[in-house]
């Protein structure tokens, strides 16, 4: 498989001069088509302005990003939207659902965005919330649904679509161990389906799950392997273990 994602030597500087602060000092990565990868870092390690730039949310102060094989740095801000709606599902701690929407409306919103007709937007999103194992709740509202089933909506919304990428922000920082791993599972099943998944997270009992580690630190890379899992899986490929 080729590269989905190619970082080179990226740099995001706040407050250039005096008082700089290099929230990215000079980051290479690369990420291949369906890989499952977790972002790793504490607060204040970069890892969430990482997630910007791999996100089109924001750009490099330098070094270049090429997403699907364009580079994507250097575009303007309506470009970078078309390339969020296209490209990437976006999964974030807080589930950013319409209070005033049932499920199925707040999976359809961003389809809406993206110009598809109101026959075939609502099957897609009653395609996802199925795969979600949310086809018993899909005209409930958020406020009648539980955290865990509220990201659960968020993240058949980030799927209906089927973009190439999906971008999950902390996706379980807001809820109890048992829907954590409800999410978890879930993000497994759609790595195992194909997708490109990355996990942006500061707990390392969730980066663990993924297939691959990349850890950040003050703005560097300071760690990028993959788990035993995997690693296991390459000895018996290989037919000896690093």
């Amino acid at each position: 498989m080729g590269n989905l994602i190619k970082v080179q030597d990226m740099c995001k500087i706040y407050n250039p001069g005096e008082n700089e602060v290099r929230a990215l000092d000079h980051v290479s990565l690369e990420i291949d088509q369906g890989e499952f990868v977790a972002i790793i870092g504490h607060s204040g390690s970069g890892k969430s302005t990482l997630m910007n730039m791999l996100g089109c949310l924001d750009v490099p102060t330098s070094g270049s990003y090429y997403l699907n094989g364009k580079d994507v740095s250097s575009l303007k801000d309506n470009q970078l939207s078309e390339i969020r709606n296209q490209e990437i599902g976006f999964i974030f701690q807080g589930f950013n659902l319409i209070a005033n929407l049932n499920a199925v409306e707040n999976v359809e919103l961003p389809l809406i965005y993206r110009g598809i007709g109101r026959s075939e937007r609502n099957k897609m999103a009653k395609e996802a919330l199925k795969k979600v194992g949310l086809e018993k709740r899909m005209h409930h509202k958020p406020s009648e649904m539980s955290g865990g089933q509220q990201q659960r909506v968020a993240i058949a919304r980030a799927i209906a679509a089927e973009p190439p990428v999906i971008l999950a922000d902390e996706p379980t920082g807001n809820l109890d161990s048992a829907s954590t791993q409800e999410i978890m599972d879930i993000l497994k099943g759609l790595h195992r389906g194909g997708r490109s998944v990355i996990l942006i997270t500061h707990d390392s009992e969730i980066a663990e799950q993924a297939k691959r580690v990349v850890r950040i630190l003050d703005g560097k890379i300071v760690e990028d392997y993959y788990n035993k899992e995997k690693r296991k899986e390459k000895a018996e490929e290989t037919g000896y273990e690093k």
